[in-house]
């Protein structure tokens, strides 16, 4: 590895760093939702699991102002861990970042202007096939259409998402896509439950008589036996840019893993694609985030920002660090985005100034004496 700047990691020097130039990007926040996140234990993305399913939707409306309409209060845990969407806002503020929201199958609509997909929420995959095929189609199709509207104005589409145990489904499209992908995904926990991912994705894979690879000509296939909304609808918009001359970061962990083997599986070129996550999940001692990029992708260029959370006098945030959340809403990549639009006059230290000064006035207030 090597570091751009200051705090940029170059994973595996897949990337002539002096050709990347940013001067016009642009993020897309993909909201969605499964009710595989209901399943007990997968996730801490919501206090309850009555909440999980409104924590895409608060994380948009943080993003736009600060706060949530959709729940009372701020999306943290209940001992003050934020969402990841803090880092994600306080990012493209500082670099005068644009953004757009998708809603690609959300329960409840945020109050925030979006584009919709039109899609339904993604179906618990230990009950029912995770998504009808109309709807994996329809989500990438309107993705591309969205993708090649943007590379007419911008020169980087930055490509976040929030949706609770994404992980796991992206799991079982990984596996039914031939990628080994056992004890490999992240989680937002600690103590990541990959016995319980492995269990809920063999029992959803006995019960349709799926085995591994099987679906490994058939990417639309697997994403409707074993998937979520967000990963055909963030595959469309990548293709739709990609077509179109333009570049993408696909702006997550493991999850992002998923959409980058669907790309693959449809004969896409990937040359204008780069993965940008943070340093959290390319140290997790607990996933394998490096080793499942590149079964994937020999080629792929990855960036991980080091946000030096470690050093943050806010536990919830000093968390991060600590095998929490770790990435989401496209925090690690739109940093990053930050970085190199600002030429190195930001880095990480900087950056996290500024998000403690946000998690200060936005939701510290919430947790005094937690904090």
């Amino acid at each position: 590895m090597e570091r751009l700047f200051d705090d940029i990691i170059v994973v595996n020097n897949r990337i002539d760093v002096k050709e990347i130039k940013i001067i016009n990007p642009i993020f897309i926040c993909v909201i969605s939702h499964t009710e595989t996140s209901r399943i007990p234990g997968l996730t801490i993305a919501g206090a309850n699991l009555d909440l999980i399913q409104q924590t895409p939707t608060a994380d948009a409306e943080f993003l736009y102002y600060g706060k949530c309409k959709c729940i009372n209060g701020v999306p943290a845990t209940p001992d003050g861990k934020p969402t990841p969407a803090i880092i994600t806002r306080t990012a493209l503020n500082i670099a005068s970042i644009p953004f757009l929201v998708v809603d690609a199958g959300v329960k409840i609509k945020p109050s925030i202007p979006f584009y919709s997909f039109d899609l339904h929420c993604g179906n618990n995959i230990l009950n029912n096939l995770a998504m009808i095929i109309e709807d994996v189609k329809k989500g990438y199709q309107y993705g591309r259409i969205l993708g090649e509207q943007l590379t007419k104005s911008n020169d980087l589409v930055i490509l976040g998402e929030s949706i609770p145990s994404g992980t796991t489904t992206a799991l079982g499209v990984l596996l039914s896509l031939g990628i080994d992908a056992i004890n490999k995904t992240s989680s937002s926990m600690p103590c990541n439950p990959h016995e319980l991912k492995n269990q809920v994705i063999r029992r959803s894979m006995q019960r349709h008589n799926i085995k591994f690879g099987e679906f490994k000509n058939e990417p639309f296939t697997a994403i409707s036996y074993m998937g979520d909304p967000m990963i055909p609808s963030v595959a469309g918009i990548a293709s739709g840019v990609l077509e179109n001359g333009g570049r993408v970061m696909l702006a997550g962990g493991t999850q992002m893993c998923a959409v980058l083997a669907f790309l693959k599986c449809l004969k896409i070129s990937t040359k204008n694609i780069l993965i940008g996550t943070t340093k959290y999940i390319l140290d997790d001692s607990q996933a394998g985030f490096e080793e499942l990029v590149y079964s994937i992708d020999k080629e792929i260029g990855v960036l991980a920002v080091d946000l030096h959370m470690k050093e943050s006098s806010k536990r919830g945030l000093k968390a991060f660090s600590e095998g929490f959340v770790k990435e989401g809403v496209g925090a690690g990549g739109v940093s990053i985005a930050s970085i190199f639009k600002m030429k190195g006059k930001i880095n990480g230290s900087k950056l996290l100034k500024k998000i403690e000064e946000e998690y200060q006035l936005k939701i510290g207030q919430f947790f005094s004496g937690r904090m």
